[in-house]
């Protein structure tokens, strides 16, 4: 029979115990599936969990049901790197899922308490920004920070150099900020992105004060955030296609593209660019001759 587990950490104090997630991971990996996904015979009886039961993904994985349980229940001691793929396989988890499965049972755990330190953008990268005129660009760290960007980040994203340096976190100005709520065409899609990356970051780190206190914070103050926490989904940056709706200039497609800096494991250069001769194209021309003074303009007009 199969039991229903909950995160003892759960999303409202930030959850970032390894042991619960990863309790949790595999049991929403698995209640995804249905025994046709995988091959299996559905004889119609009444299921009473949804998704696969523990028997069919421990009979898929090749492992015992008591070896599987043990493991779902968060007791990922000793477990092989064999049994883990195994199991990845029978889940048919992503790339960034396996990776994520593979950090939550063996997480690196630190000797000593380390106390936080301020991310650093190198200079170099810095002046890369800068010389990107016409191109969109910035440098976000671990717990979704933004560490560095450039006038036409600005122009299109907003001054983020007026704000607070802890409001410079695309988690908090997504589900915290209304005006990000407006600026992203797909909202409910960057929301979801967001906390995957946010999730990776947490099976990485799961003794980073901050980050728990972000998804602390977040959890409390953004029902949605609640809602896409406890879904354990990860997804690392990459690449994709961006619909945001600026105040001056109007609706743009942007493509984006992510980058690891050579010698940086823990930052990724973002850029965005629109396809050449269409109007989103022109949009981001207009951008940049007005530059960040665009993003005030828009500020100053706001203010009675």
């Amino acid at each position: 029979m199969d039991e229903q587990y909950t995160d003892p950490a759960g999303p409202a104090s930030g959850g970032l115990d390894p042991r619960a997630g990863l309790s949790e991971f595999l049991r929403t990996r698995r209640a995804r599936l249905k025994p046709e996904d995988v091959g299996l015979p559905d004889f119609g009886r009444h299921r009473r969990v949804p998704g696969l039961r523990r028997e069919e993904l421990a009979q898929l994985a090749g492992v015992s049901v008591a070896y599987y349980t043990r493991l779902e229940q968060g007791n990922g001691r000793n477990v092989s790197a064999e049994v883990l793929d195994s199991i990845a396989r029978a889940l048919r988890l992503t790339d960034a899922e396996r990776a994520h499965l593979t950090h939550l049972a063996k997480p690196k755990r630190h000797r000593r308490k380390q106390a936080p330190r301020t991310q650093q953008t190198r200079a170099a990268l810095r002046q890369l920004l800068d010389s990107m005129d016409t191109v969109p660009a910035y440098v976000v760290g671990r717990r979704s920070e933004i560490l560095a960007w450039n006038r036409m980040a600005a122009a299109l994203f907003g001054d983020w150099g007026r704000m607070p340096a802890q409001e410079r976190n695309w988690a908090r100005l997504v589900f915290l900020n209304p005006d990000y709520r407006e600026l992203f065409v797909e909202w409910d899609q960057k929301a979801s992105d967001m906390v995957a990356y946010l999730r990776m970051d947490a099976g990485c780190h799961p003794d980073d004060p901050q980050l728990s206190a972000l998804v602390g914070e977040l959890s409390v103050k953004s029902e949605q955030f609640r809602r896409l926490w406890a879904a354990h989904d990860v997804k690392e940056k990459s690449h994709g296609v961006k619909r945001v709706r600026h105040p001056l200039v109007g609706e743009l497609t942007l493509l984006w593209e992510s980058f690891r800096p050579a010698g940086e494991t823990e930052q990724s250069l973002v850029t965005y660019f629109a396809e050449p001769g269409s109007p989103s194209a022109e949009a981001l021309r207009l951008l940049a001759s007005w530059g960040a003074d665009a993003r005030r303009s828009e500020a100053d007009a706001a203010t009675p």
